[in-house]
């Protein structure tokens, strides 16, 4: 068994140090002090079947556990891990980094990017995935005048990934209104392995 202090370590380095120890332990005990470490964590160990518990002791200070022992034999899929070029083909994905679109006039950047992402939900083939980070964040929590779009381009089957460190930077953690919180590593994952990668 191996404890990992993680505490004030940025993501995705709680992520990544927990999967690296994996390799080496069947139980790993990570110290993380905020709740969005925690879920990433849950996340990777879920999706390679890891059994998953935590204890919150108290605002900012959790004890996570992870056993890779006795883990399914059953496929699962890691959110972490790049998308197979098969199904990267399929689908483009984008990188939305603001809350607007193009320089200049903030009023017209904002009309814009809301007229972008009620096109893409017409488009005949949508984005696979879309994933925001930064100001970018702010689209996809309450009071957003693209959170209805972006609802539709769900149901349509696009994937919608939302970085959870912009989020609490933003103080937005509990505004979420569609997508997936994510971390870095799995940014970085999608990323590198997408055929088709806009970035706005």
């Amino acid at each position: 068994m191996k404890t990992l202090d993680m505490r004030g370590s940025p993501c995705p380095l709680p992520v990544v140090n927990a999967k690296k120890e994996l390799q080496k332990s069947d139980v790993v005990i990570v110290l993380v002090d905020n709740i969005l470490a925690v879920q990433n964590l849950q996340k990777m160990a879920e999706g390679k079947g890891y059994a998953f518990s935590y204890i919150q002791e108290n605002e900012s200070n959790f004890t996570v556990t992870i056993k890779s022992e006795g883990a399914s034999e059953l496929p699962h899929t890691d959110p972490s891990e790049p998308v197979p070029s098969d199904s990267a083909k399929e689908g483009s994905v984008i990188l939305i980094s603001a809350d607007r679109l193009g320089q200049g006039n903030d009023e017209l950047g904002g009309i814009l990017i809301k007229g972008f992402i009620f096109s893409l939900g017409e488009l005949p083939l949508p984005p696979r995935l879309i994933i925001f980070i930064n100001s970018g964040v702010r689209l996809v929590t309450e009071g957003s005048n693209t959170i209805t779009d972006l609802k539709t381009l769900f149901g349509k089957g696009t994937k919608i990934l939302v970085c959870g460190t912009c989020l609490n930077y933003y103080a937005l953690t509990d505004k979420l209104a569609v997508g997936e919180v994510t971390d870095m590593y799995t940014i970085a994952g999608h990323l590198s392995s997408a055929v088709k990668l806009v970035s706005l």
